[in-house]
């Protein structure tokens, strides 16, 4: 398919940002592009000003995906929770859904058992997760093994991220290659299910300022479900080149390629999870299949013209192609399940370019840091259904289903979606002596969609300009405290979070928006251990509902609020004590009636408190253990608010023995005590119980 106009333009905007610094290089001597530079985060800025950089541990300095300048966190107006390599290698996390497990604010859906999906202040999304500061928005399950953190922005987030994001966003850093050390890393875990993965991290110099790393890992899936089971295979080689001392570019690539059974989970009965069937398949074996193929292509460059005045540009293009089928339950009165189902496809190419301008100015008595910056997206998306028939349904309900077959009848929907966005942004961090910072910023952009119905004639599309301001307050009466009051808006247009299909009926409404209030407290206890603290209230506006007046008419009125509080505590504790710990209060419901729900629902899936802790305590210079709990309190399974998902608490544990300095064994066990939970939902009868007790067996060795 020929490049549309807009890509042209991408590519050669991007071009001319990128390789007018380059031709720079020689007559410059910016600060950094050298062997010494962080190369965990070359798609922000390389120098970043901090009590200790990138901290080894669960502790993270970095705030600048937060800014897209080089902040500390400690200085960003927001929360912000951080997952460190070294957290999730400790809980041997491969995949990221696991890995949020652990963020206070975020609770999962089951993502109809084919993809991420999350909740995160209370808002849903399918869409609002990024790779490097690039939007990577398709449906599909995500795995860590080329990540070396997870960042966890929270409240709106459209000045540095763009549309969407009302609640927050999900940014994975990428692993990069090192041009001054060579090293090989390779894992290997089991689990008393069966399941087991296998990755390896290769380094490699190639030059004096060149550097090629691989990561690659194949992982195997299954767990106390019947007849679950799947493999995932991840390549991601990437490139550095130090073109000069001021001047570095990076290339990445990824092809992932997952594989696994479709599972549903368990329906509802008595307004709670169907008890007694926690390892029932209310699937047709076989039949319940999704798989998804995906490349990412990925380079940015950077370039320092001075100390003071710095740029980078990066394209990015995605391909995604995406398959899933699925029979489902849909009730059961305890005597038979109700199925229905469906197959499902989708192809989407993104392609994104951005480019970014940091300066360092002063006037008078006021210290700038001035980010200018351009992001443009061109993607075009197919998504298709067919139906199906069953050849007995409702079915018995027992331990195992008879199973009825599936055939697949005519397409029962088909869409094509031609999304266009250019957006423009500027933001002026400005110290105020030694105790005062100002954020203030706006983005403005264009969102252009166009929808096709392929099989019926819901055609559409729209047109928004928006703008989304961000204004913050920091007071910092010491090095290691700060205050912080914030603002930030961002929206949503009317066509759902992934722009399949713009319904003729929403196409004359204006999007969606979420304003964030927030006020807080950073501390820095010692160097190496973090407390934050905040209060927030997210407000969304401009959902459509029924006319109050009656009319018949759909109309733009509903409203919802979230309102909360969130504690952190991260880092070493005590000399050899890790730790990573979390709370958060969210009370949230419908403020004037919507589509979604009448006014005084509570929010679907919103737990009132959530806690998560993991601690890892060295025993010895060899030996060491690992605990920590989740808890989420009951909460709703959907706007009903007729289902409950009970309360719950999980306990881990872990332990690590050093056989030398080059191998390590680990040990870690999940759901300690073999407790009863259902960890999420999707609606009110597709409940997701959680795992019983298992262990995974692994070992690390390091060359």
């Amino acid at each position: 398919m020929p490049l549309k106009p807009i890509r042209l333009m991408l590519l050669a905007g991007v071009a001319s940002a990128a390789f007018p610094s380059a031709s720079f290089a020689n007559s410059t001597a910016g600060a950094g592009a050298g062997a010494d530079a962080d190369f965990d985060r070359d798609y922000l800025p390389r120098e970043i000003i901090v009590t200790a950089g990138q901290l080894d541990g669960y502790r993270s300095d970095d705030g600048s995906s937060a800014t897209k300048t080089a902040t500390p966190l400690i200085e960003v107006p927001q929360t912000v929770t951080v997952i460190t390599e070294d957290q999730l290698d400790d809980q041997a996390i491969t995949q990221l859904g696991d890995a949020l497990r652990y963020v206070p604010g975020v609770s999962l859906e089951t993502g109809e058992g084919h993809r991420d999906e999350v909740f995160i202040r209370g808002q849903e999304t399918t869409a609002d997760f990024y790779l490097d500061g690039l939007r990577d928005d398709a449906q599909y399950y995500r795995s860590l093994y080329n990540v070396s953190r997870v960042e966890v922005l929270k409240g709106a987030n459209a000045l540095i991220f763009g549309r969407g994001g009302g609640g927050g966003v999900i940014n994975r850093v990428s692993k990069t290659a090192n041009p001054a050390e060579q090293f090989a890393g390779f894992d290997a875990s089991l689990d008393t299910f069966g399941a087991f993965a296998l990755s390896a991290d290769v380094n490699q110099p190639l030059g004096e300022n060149v550097a090629g790393r691989i990561n690659a890992t194949y992982e195997e899936f299954d767990n106390d479900r019947q007849t679950y089971d799947g493999r995932f295979i991840g390549v991601s080689p990437t490139l550095t080149f130090d073109l000069d001392p001021a001047t570095r570019l990076t290339v990445h690539y990824t092809y992932d390629d997952d594989q696994r059974v479709t599972d549903r989970g368990v329906p509802s009965l008595n307004g709670g999870p169907l008890r007694g069937f926690d390892t029932t398949f209310f699937g047709v074996p076989g039949f319940n299949e999704a798989s998804a193929q995906v490349h990412i292509a990925r380079s940015r460059i950077d370039h320092d013209f001075s100390d003071s005045l710095s740029a980078n540009a990066s394209v990015q293009y995605a391909n995604y192609d995406k398959v899933y089928s699925n029979v489902l339950p849909t009730g059961t009165n305890g005597t038979t399940v109700s199925l229905s189902g469906y197959r499902d496809f989708t192809q989407r190419e993104n392609l994104i370019g951005q480019a970014n301008l940091i300066w360092d100015v002063q006037t008078g008595p006021l210290d700038h840091t001035i980010l200018a910056g351009l992001e443009a997206l061109d993607q075009s998306t197919g998504n298709g259904r067919f139906g199906i028939a069953l050849s007995q349904n409702p079915v018995a309900l027992q331990q195992t289903l008879a199973y009825p077959t599936v055939t697949i009848t005519g397409l029962s929907r088909e869409r094509q979606s031609e999304l266009s966005v250019l957006s423009g942004y500027v933001q002026d961090q400005i110290e105020i002596g030694d105790f005062i910072e100002v954020i203030a910023g706006i983005r403005w952009e264009r969102f252009d969609l166009e929808t096709e119905d392929l099989v019926g004639t819901n055609d559409a599309d729209r047109v928004d300009e928006m703008w989304s301001p961000r204004f913050g307050l920091v007071l910092k009466p010491t090095g290691s405290l700060s205050f912080y009051a914030s603002y930030s808006q961002s929206f949503l247009p009317q066509a759902g979070d992934q722009f399949l299909i713009l319904s003729t009926g929403d196409a004359g409404f204006e999007p969606e928006k979420f304003s964030n209030y927030e006020v807080g407290a950073k501390w820095l206890v010692k160097p190496d251990l973090f407390l934050t603290a905040a209060l927030f209230r997210l407000d969304r506006t401009n959902t459509t509902a029924p006319d109050p007046a009656n009319t018949g008419l759909t109309v733009q009125v509903g409203e919802s609020r979230v309102e909360g509080f969130e504690l952190s505590l991260v880092g070493e504790v005590l000399p050899g004590w890790q730790t990573s710990f979390g709370y958060t209060y969210l009370d949230g419901e419908i403020t004037t009636t919507s589509d979604f729900a009448a006014a005084g629902t509570r929010l679907q899936q919103l737990p009132k408190h959530q806690i998560s802790a993991w601690n890892h305590v060295d025993v010895t210079d060899r030996f060491g253990l690992g605990f920590g709990v989740i808890h989420q309190s009951k909460q709703f399974s959907s706007f009903s608010n007729n289902v409950v998902l009970p309360s719950y608490w999980r306990a881990d544990a872990a332990a690590f023995y050093e056989l030398n300095d080059r191998i390590s064994l680990q040990i870690n066990v999940e759901n300690l005590f073999d407790e009863d939970y259902y960890s999420s939902a999707h609606g009110d009868n597709n409940i997701q119980p959680g795992d019983p007790l298992s262990a995974r067996f692994g070992v690390r060795v390091k060359i």
